[in-house]
């Protein structure tokens, strides 16, 4: 396969999302972990299987191209999962730290639609329909696990809001809001 190509480019691009996928299998557990809310925790669990799916479809169309599934570092989501992995060690609780879950967790979905989108279109055009048959699936998923967080953050962020006492003062303040 010549490298200068729409196609290069395309398994280029497959091999950086396969990255992407795998680095998030290994975060997801953690960020799990790290969330107060039932509710969260849970979605992370189900995202995970999910993502675990997404890698197989991915395995699924190297396999049909003949190609190795293998992944060259994706840097993108390297520096996602560094972001969220410094929102943990941070000293927020509760909610906050949720709704700051909340806000990684879907920094990562928006990288994973953009990327999904561009191999879709891709695959279109190179004329390759059982391949946009699959990205468009994870697509579609991505966007559902985005709008899952949406909804979420509603009522994790307005809890986040919530007052908080000033221990000085014995008077009430408005908490952080994330």
């Amino acid at each position: 396969m010549t490298k200068n190509s729409l196609l290069g480019l395309f398994v280029d691009e497959l091999r950086d999302i396969y990255s992407a996928e795998k680095q998030l299998t290994k975060a997801l557990p953690k960020m799990a972990k790290a969330a107060a809310s039932e509710e969260l925790r849970n979605g992370f669990t189900a995202h995970l299987e999910q993502t675990r799916g997404h890698v197989e479809r991915m395995e699924q169309i190297f396999e049909a191209l003949g190609e190795r599934a293998s992944g060259k570092k994706c840097a993108g989501m390297t520096g996602l999962i560094a972001e969220g992995s410094e929102v943990m060690d941070e000293d927020f609780e509760g909610d906050v730290m949720d709704a700051a879950l909340i806000a990684a967790a879907q920094r990562v979905e928006h990288y994973e639609i953009a990327a999904y989108g561009t191999l879709c279109a891709f695959a279109d055009l190179l004329g390759q329909s059982q391949y946009a048959s699959l990205l468009r699936q994870t697509l579609e998923e991505e966007k559902q696990t985005d709008q899952k967080l949406t909804e979420l953050s509603e009522e994790i962020n307005s809890a986040a809001n919530v007052q908080v006492s000033d221990v000085s003062t014995g008077r009430r303040k408005p908490g952080r809001a994330a």
